[in-house]
């Protein structure tokens, strides 16, 4: 590069010419190399303008380094037998597909892959001679040092082993990875284990924070942190292996949080349900959640008392564990009880296995019995049990004709009948075969029942041994039946529950005042057509003794007709005061939910100084709209041994204190109810 071009065509001829005395140099294309002539022209700066062009230029094109080229490397010998003999030669074809523009820039300033190749494997050994050369000095000192004084190895410590197995493991993933792999097809040097290392696993490929990567040591994969330490082989490592290697290393102990013993979201739900208690739970409540909790591994239940086995059977239903093989821990011979408090897995084999298993049973209650068809009640019927009490809950798919044929064989057996939701099925046909085939029947409950008409309500009248009666029907129905059902069992009736049926009037509530005389628990929910009068009346100077439960939620007047209230409908003030004059020594429940026209006077009357109720513990008073803190604060004071108190939608209540140990329920602010004081006795 740099060189004239007559100095350059000197130099070659000299050389072409080397030891000829006479001669020009003529390069024949047909042998690729230069041969000399005699015939050498005196003048000899001719000659010299001439060698260019008798240099092959002409056909082939080739140059003066090529000639020269030629000349050092002669062509091989032809073979001992000829030109003829010897393999075949095979021309070899190069394809080459197009070229990218970063290959034609790189190739323009003289870049080549292959030379940066040989360089670098020329520097790797270079350090790697010099290495070994350092590695050998060290190596021959460190023997003639254990010659003149021998030392006893230490064993490693537990970290620095997991250090060296972390190392290790790294470098032989790091040779096993699709990365090292393409690297060796490509004709790439990795022979020495420090490059893999440093190339293929070095500090540089980490990731970032945020991002996923496997432990070095125990290869769980977590989120790379701030705050993540990095391993013995450059790989990081997860929180506990981090705090394995500090205790291991001697770090400093962070002190461990306490975890709570019971979150938030347990403590709330137990108190919106009212099962809430303060401070450890008994060792009975335990040892069945223990159980529960390892039912999996339970065999058989034992001897435990039925107490505990229902208890038992409420946790499971709760967390929807009652199915086939759970169920089989609550049959065996000679058991009277049996209830199923979610029977949504169970199938109708496992209805059948019941009667099977425990022939002797006496009380059968089922909830969401989905699969409680039609040959179950078949087999049930057929078979020799004597039910006197069954309860069925969601079992929609039996007709009438199943009905009848079940209280035709068993009727006379029961003593109480509980059916809810049957849909379209037990009409007025199965309400008269109660009537004809049931007269030991003293529990009566039909709810959410859309077949059972007013014709079918006379037949009631006729069961004279029923003392409780519930019904929920969707269909219209008058006044009348009901009137007739209360005048012909109203005196032995303990418990009387008409919800839904918004169209009884004040008759009703007349014929209750003049025959029921022994009623323990009222509740007449959702109606219209009730009045305040009708309800002062009934509680002065009524006959039967203080009510236990009262539930009188959702009487009153809807507020879309006239929003004053002119006449009085449903529980107001005047009845309200009735009511507490008449049960509130005994009285244990009471339910005013959305009695909205109980006015503010009335309950501080009620709930007053010198007023006390002392038996009263739970009091749902939601949607009235004069319950204020003031009427909440004499509440308190007058009910002490209230535990619940719901006030959903007061939004009077604002800043009440509540004594310890109650929960008040519904609470209209952020901040929830404010605990005060000591725990009452």
């Amino acid at each position: 590069m740099g060189v004239p071009k007559r100095q350059w065509i000197d130099g070659n001829l000299k050389t072409l010419c080397a030891g000829q005395k006479n001669g020009v140099v003529e390069v024949e294309v047909g042998t690729g190399c230069g041969q000399v002539k005699p015939g050498w022209e005196s003048d000899y700066m001719q000659r010299r303008r001439v060698l260019p062009t008798k240099v092959g230029l002409s056909t082939n094109g080739y140059s003066m380094a090529q000639a020269l080229v030629a000349q050092s490397n002669p062509p091989p010998p032809p073979p001992p037998g000829g030109p003829n003999q010897g393999p075949p030669v095979v021309r070899q074809r190069r394809i080459q597909g197009p070229t990218s523009a970063l290959t034609d820039f790189l190739a323009s300033h003289n870049i080549d892959a292959n030379r940066i190749r040989r360089d670098a494997e020329a520097r790797r050994a270079a350090a790697q001679a010099s290495w070994d050369a350092e590695n050998s000095r060290e190596q021959s000192e460190e023997a003639g040092l254990e010659e003149e004084t021998p030392l006893e190895e230490k064993p490693l410590t537990k970290a620095q082993l997991a250090r060296n197995k972390a190392t290790q493991k790294a470098a032989a993933k790091a040779k096993a990875s699709k990365t090292f792999q393409k690297a060796q097809r490509k004709g790439m040097d990795f022979s020495d284990s420090d490059d893999v290392d440093e190339d293929l696993y070095g500090a540089s490929s980490l990731p970032k924070i945020g991002q996923f990567e496997n432990c070095q040591i125990c290869y769980i994969r977590f989120s790379v942190t701030p705050y993540s330490r990095t391993g013995p082989g450059g790989g990081l490592l997860c929180m506990k292996c981090t705090k394995d290697l500090d205790d291991e290393e001697g770090g400093p102990r962070k002190k461990r949080k306490t975890a709570a013993r019971y979150n938030r979201r347990n403590i709330e739900s137990e108190r919106l349900e009212g099962t809430s208690a303060r401070g450890a739970r008994d060792l009975v409540s335990q040892c069945v959640s223990t159980l529960a909790n390892n039912v999996h591994q339970a065999e058989d239940f034992g001897d435990l008392p039925p107490v505990l086995v229902d208890k038992l059977a409420q946790l499971l239903s709760k967390r929807r564990m009652l199915d086939s093989r759970t169920l089989d821990l609550f049959l065996k011979p000679g058991v009277a009880n049996i209830t199923a408090y979610d029977g949504a897995k169970l199938k109708s084999d496992d209805y059948i296995r019941i009667f099977q298993v425990a022939p002797t049973i006496k009380h059968l209650r089922l909830r969401n019995a989905i699969q409680f068809k039609e040959k179950v009640m078949d087999y049930l019927t057929a078979s020799t049990v004597e039910l006197e009490s069954l309860s069925l809950h969601g079992a929609n798919l039996i007709d009438d004709e199943h009905w009848t044929s079940f209280l035709m064989a068993k009727g006379t057996h029961l003593r109480s009948l509980k059916v809810y939701h049957t849909d379209v099925s037990f009409g007025d046909e199965a309400m008269r075969t109660i009537k004809d085939l049931c007269p030991n029947l003293t529990r009566l409950k039909i709810c959410h029942n859309q077949k059972v008409t007013s014709a079918g309500l006379y037949h009631i009248a006729a069961l004279k041994n029923l003392q409780h009666l519930s019904l929920e029907l969707y269909k219209p129905t008058i006044t009348e039946p009901y009137v007739e059902i209360i005048t012909s069992l109203g005196a032995n009736l303990k418990t009387l529950s008409l919800v839904g049926i918004p169209d009884l009037d004040d008759t009703l509530l007349n014929a209750i005042h003049t025959h029921c005389t022994s009623l323990s628990k009222l509740r007449l929910k959702r109606n219209e057509t009730f009045t305040d009068a009708a309800f002062a009346a009934l509680f002065t100077s009524w006959r039967n003794p203080a009510l236990r439960i009262v539930d009188l939620g959702e009487c009153r007047h809807v507020d879309s007709l006239t929003l004053d209230n002119p006449d009085r409908i449903g529980l107001c003030s005047a009845g309200f005061e009735a009511l507490m004059a008449h049960s509130g020594r005994h009285l244990g429940s009471l339910n005013i939910l959305s009695c909205r026209h109980i006015e503010r006077a009335a309950l501080e009357r009620a709930f007053g100084e010198g007023k006390t109720y002392p038996e009263l513990e739970t009091v749902d008073a939601s949607f009235c709209g004069d319950m204020d803190d003031f009427v909440v604060g004499c509440l308190w004071r007058s009910c002490p041994r209230v535990k619940n108190l719901k006030v959903f939608g007061c939004f009077g209540v604002k800043d009440v204190r509540v004594p310890r140990g109650r929960n008040l329920l519904g609470n209209p602010n952020a901040r929830g109810m404010m605990i005060e004081g000591e725990e009452d006795e």
